[in-house]
């Protein structure tokens, strides 16, 4: 399997869309409830697919059991991270530590050697999404509880990555296998946070009453940056996909320039350079 130009171009639509969904979440009063919404309308947008195209097949179904519980954790560490610190600096790096984690665990368990410059690409993105995080402007609220949820949810996202780059191929269809992971991976965090308001569910129902249909907007990105993630991962190989897939930094941090007003400095900006020499160096590898 080989990382060829419509494969590159395809993921990088993907980023775009992740990015635009944490976004959201980051824009919202209450982060807990605008995750718990966008992924709990999951189910929403999955439903019509699997009636369509199916689910998949029975050996996929250990990799969806194990992804849902694993995405679970996921979404309490986003909500968390987002909670104490900017987005530019925590979606930065929960996102850039992940790739190298899943290339050193796709070698293990996949059995994908990557080339010397693909390393290298990996590498760079990785190095390259963190500096976007770490220009002095992005350090706001608490940084150190924020810091401690992402890297947890950095080594979070490279379990799940590599589970489910396992389970895609298993399934023999990628859009039957995310669309199954959307019926149910949501469900179970928005249960949690109802069930913790207590004598707040009423607040908390009339807040989704005012945000499902953007929240709903939020739910088709996610699921169609995944569907995009885990078809790419048919294609070539899990560790180069993941790391591409992280340039949807690039993208939040423009979004929480143009819509949060956060600040895009120097830093960024080189680091930006550092990541596209990144996705290069992966392509020609």
């Amino acid at each position: 399997m080989a990382l060829t130009w419509p494969v590159v171009a395809a993921v990088l639509f993907g980023a775009l869309l992740h990015a635009s969904w944490n976004a959201l979440i980051k824009g919202g009063t209450d982060k807990a409830l605008d995750t718990a919404l966008i992924h709990g309308l999951g189910l929403v947008v999955a439903l019509p697919v699997v009636a369509i195209v199916g689910v998949p097949a029975r050996e996929a179904w250990p990799f969806l059991a194990a992804s849902i519980v694993v995405h679970l954790g996921y979404y309490i560490a986003l909500v968390g991270a987002y909670r104490h610190g900017e987005l530019g600096l925590t979606y930065p790096v929960m996102r850039g530590l992940a790739p190298l984690l899943v290339a050193c665990a796709s070698a293990a368990l996949l059995g994908e050697v990557l080339p010397l410059a693909a390393w290298f690409g990996v590498l760079a993105i990785s190095v390259g999404v963190v500096g976007v995080g770490l220009s002095r402007s992005a350090i706001g609220g608490h940084p150190g509880k924020a810091l401690r949820y992402a890297l947890a949810n950095a080594a979070i996202i490279a379990l799940y990555t590599v589970i489910d780059g396992l389970g895609v191929r298993a399934a023999g269809h990628a859009l039957s296998y995310v669309a199954t992971l959307f019926l149910f991976e949501g469900l179970p965090y928005f249960l949690l946070v109802m069930w913790r308001r207590g004598e707040h569910r009423p607040q908390a129902w009339r807040y989704m009453g005012r945000r499902w249909k953007l929240a709903l907007a939020g739910t088709a990105a996610s699921f169609g940056s995944y569907a995009i993630a885990l078809w790419a991962m048919t294609q070539a190989p899990v560790a180069t996909v993941a790391a591409l897939r992280e340039t949807s930094v690039l993208f939040a941090a423009a979004l929480g320039t143009l819509w949060l007003k956060e600040e895009f400095g120097a830093l960024r900006a080189a680091s930006t350079v550092l990541l596209l020499a990144g996705v290069l160096s992966m392509r020609l590898a």
